[in-house]
């Protein structure tokens, strides 16, 4: 079984938005109490509550709060376990040794959203029915398919919107012998191993100026006032423009390319760390900083931001799952520096764009070698029994 998401818009009236507002808010500080519960008993016990016992305490709050009765019972239980899932983060980031980053408490406008798990909710042609909100007017221009599991409303931009996961069954397409290899890349947004290539919108950039004219709008006004709200409604809207172009775009190539191809080979690039600008190197004696410690490639962060490399991939995998395609994703390492005809390496600067082999005299797109190359290391994973 796979899990799908069908987001519907949705317009409240204004009392309805006073409510979904106030569940926020609630949800808001229940999520704040149950961390700070969490926090103050391992400091003292060196043990925190666990989030069957968080949420069996949850009924004792409601008698102590009786604004906590206003919310369904199953959405404050989600509120819990979203506490329980952003600890277990918590310890995961710290077992790898990363930068562990603990669980902060939700400011005003932070937390956006809350779940209906398994109950509370019923969506019909134009509406969905809330518990303790009512029945909201829907524009559901598509039906649900499988089985509707959670349901959760969020607020983007001033807007609200219902998202359902439902439980589906994969649709498997007609098989085909075709294979690719994907490079991408920033001055085109992908290179396919038959010469193909897919040319990089850009979203972001395209945008800069308007998005840089309203946030210096935005920085005049004063705190508070109700110019600065609607500079920063502004600022919003661009830049859910700025996402909606860009998960249209994802997920239209995502289709494309699972619908043309069996076997889909495509890099497993970090792209955090590429995006992640490191620390300046100190001299050991003097503790001063030395030249040079900068990103060589700092100019390149917000492309590779702008151009959504991790969420192509994650969709294209989860359509190609659907599908009973096959996506094989190979080490990055060397893959722009190998030649595909012979497999000797042949270093390049990034500024250089064009592969011409030393030793087999292969001669064609750099980014074209990359992603034949790709594909041949993907076929031979795949070729290998398990």
């Amino acid at each position: 079984m796979l899990r799908k998401a069908f987001k519907f818009r949705l317009y409240p009236t204004p009392a309805q938005q006073t409510l979904l507002r106030q569940t926020l808010e609630t949800c808001r500080g229940v999520y704040n109490s149950l961390l700070l519960e969490r926090k103050v008993d391992f400091e003292r016990t060196g043990k925190s509550p666990s989030r069957s016992e968080q949420i069996n305490q949850l009924p004792l709050w409601k008698k102590a709060h009786p604004q906590l009765g206003q919310v369904f019972s199953q959405v404050l239980q989600n509120v819990a376990v979203r506490v329980d899932l952003a600890f277990d983060a918590f310890f995961r980031r710290v077992q790898k040794n990363e930068n562990p980053g603990y669980p902060r408490f939700k400011g005003p406008g932070q937390y956006d959203s809350f779940t209906y798990p398994q109950s509370g909710f019923c969506l019909k042609e134009a509406t969905v029915t809330l518990s303790k909100i009512g029945t909201v007017q829907a524009i559901v221009h598509r039906p649900t398919e499988g089985k509707v599991k959670t349901c959760t409303v969020r607020v983007q931009s001033g807007k609200w919107f219902a998202c359902f996961c439902c439980e589906v069954q994969a649709e498997p397409l007609p098989e085909t012998e075709e294979k690719v290899g994907i490079d991408v890349g920033i001055e085109k947004f992908a290179a396919l191993s038959n010469g193909e290539f897919i040319q990089n919108p850009r979203f972001l950039r395209k945008q800069e100026q308007a998005l840089a004219k309203a946030q210096r709008k935005l920085q005049k006004q004063k705190q508070g006032s109700r110019k600065r709200r609607k500079a920063k409604k502004a600022v919003s809207r661009i830049h859910e423009r700025i996402r909606n172009r860009r998960h249209d775009f994802v997920h239209q190539t995502a289709r494309r390319i699972v619908n043309r191809f069996g076997l889909i080979a495509v890099e497993a690039l970090q792209v955090k760390n590429m995006s992640r600008r490191p620390k300046p190197k100190q001299d050991e004696e003097t503790g001063e900083y030395l030249p040079n410690g900068a990103s060589q490639k700092a100019g390149l962060n917000k492309s590779i931001s702008d151009a959504a490399w991790s969420v192509f991939r994650t969709v294209l995998t989860q359509k190609a799952e659907s599908a009973a395609r096959v996506v094989v994703t190979v080490n990055p390492a060397y893959t722009s520096q190998d030649c595909s005809g012979c497999g000797s390496r042949a270093p390049k600067k990034l500024s250089e764009r064009w592969h011409l082999c030393p030793c087999c005299g292969l001669s064609l797109d750099r980014d074209t070698n990359s992603a034949v190359l790709i594909l041949n290391i993907a076929v031979g994973l795949h070729s290998v029994p398990a």
